[in-house]
């Protein structure tokens, strides 16, 4: 590339023609200071150096500064200036320049993590809020460098998802552990900042509903009907062909007993939904009345069959060459959800909004109503941390009130026995 120096101001730039092939003018105090002529017209300030100590037996780099028009002269040389320092204290801006256009983007570290982190090692159950959140991130920031990610955008991110704190927070925790990820793989530069750190957490009200006796009750008869006469559906009487629907008597629909025996197991075992769902015959000890899952959110786990259990179990068929309980329409299968038939129970018996996780937290409410151990109640939920069973420590019988109970009783029942 033909070259030539001359001291680089504006009017040298602005002067310079194009030629047919393109060529440098380089600075004659700054050295390696040049601006590039292409053959277009374009012109861009540029520094050729050599790296490290090794002198003229170092190949020379050159860096682009950037183009004029979006730099100055002024502007160009002070950067050539500080990539010299640079250079002198035994950087090489031209290495690290092409790293950072290799360094990956925000989507490709989702691809990663996703692949190695997410489907390899966390629970099916786990995975779907994962990949929510991560599609939400590369949707909007998909194509930038990871590394150049900034808090502001990841707050901006989580404040356009206020309307659902739970779904905005969970978002903000998994970008963070994103980031952490890449960090200790060494994908990220050493010492940069997590993006989604030091962002306030949205207040999020409790999502936990506990059935009273009452609807305990709705529920029941609600679950009796559905696997008897089956549960009602409605028509639009408005619609043309709604003259040959079945008369209102006979518009019932059955539900399935493997569904029915699913809502019954979750509510008298507090066990999550996958793992009855994905329960084996095998996995059963009817002789100690225990479920031993091999597998579950918190590893190996003994589910307690209680005698109401073992009943709903008895009373299930076995559907040859299926060995799961639950077992679900395809061959060899367990059933994939319980979403239409909840719908339908909960919209007969009135618990609309009622979710199935609720079962669970119903089975703790009345273990602890009835002044059992939180520890025990752990214990019977799988929980791997007592500070999750915790938050039913409100449910539990006042001591003060369980006492003044007693002392009342007492004293009643010896009065009441001095009476002629």
């Amino acid at each position: 590339m033909a070259t030539r120096t001359e001291r680089i101001t504006k009017r040298t730039v602005d002067s310079a023609q194009p030629r047919g092939k393109p060529f440098i003018i380089f600075d004659a105090a700054v050295k390696g200071f040049g601006v590039r002529v292409m053959p277009t017209g374009a012109r861009s300030f540029v520094l050729e150096y050599r790296p490290g100590a090794g002198g003229r037996s170092v190949a020379k780099r050159r860096l682009t500064l950037g183009r004029y028009g979006a730099m100055t002269v002024d502007q160009a040389r002070t950067a050539a200036l500080n990539a010299l320092a640079h250079v002198r204290l035994g950087s090489d801006p031209q290495a690290e320049k092409s790293g950072e256009r290799a360094s990956p983007t925000v989507g490709d570290l989702i691809g990663l993590f996703r692949a190695e982190h997410v489907d390899a090692k966390l629970k099916a159950g786990t995975t779907q809020g994962y990949k929510i959140a991560l599609e939400k991130l590369r949707a909007a920031h998909g194509g930038i460098k990871a590394s150049q990610l900034t808090r502001a955008q990841v707050a901006a991110l989580h404040a356009r998802m206020r309307g659902n704190p739970y779904g905005a927070n969970r978002f903000l925790a998994i970008t963070s552990k994103l980031y952490s990820w890449a960090s200790d793989r060494g994908l990220l530069p050493e010492g940069y900042a997590n993006p989604a750190a030091k962002i306030g957490r949205y207040k999020e009200e409790s999502r936990e509903r506990f059935l009273t006796s009452e609807e305990l009750a709705r529920l029941g008869d609600g679950l009796r009907e559905a696997e008897t006469v089956g549960l009602p559906w409605t028509v639009d009487e408005k619609m043309p062909k709604s003259k040959h629907a079945a008369k209102p008597e006979n518009r019932r629909t059955p539900i399935s007993p493997f569904a029915i025996a699913a809502i019954r197991l979750l509510i008298l075992t507090g066990a999550r939904l996958r793992e009855i769902l994905h329960a084996r015959w095998e996995h059963i000890d009817l002789e100690r009345g225990i479920l031993f899952l091999p597998d579950s959110k918190t590893g190996k786990k003994p589910i307690f069959l209680n005698a109401a259990a073992l009943a709903v179990l008895a009373d299930l068929p076995r559907i040859a060459g299926n060995p799961h309980i639950i077992a679900g329409a395809k061959h060899g299968a367990p059933r994939f959800d319980l979403r239409k038939p909840w719908a339908a129970v909960t919209r007969v018996t009135g618990l609309d909004g009622l979710r199935i996780h609720d079962l669970r937290h119903s089975f703790a409410s009345v273990g602890a109503g009835a002044s059992m151990s939180l520890p025990i109640i752990g214990r019977l939920l799988g929980h791997s941390q007592a500070a999750t069973t915790q938050r039913y420590a409100h449910l539990a019988d006042d001591p003060m009130r369980v006492a003044v109970e007693t002392i009342g009783a007492t004293i009643s029942a010896a009065m009441a026995g001095r009476k002629k």
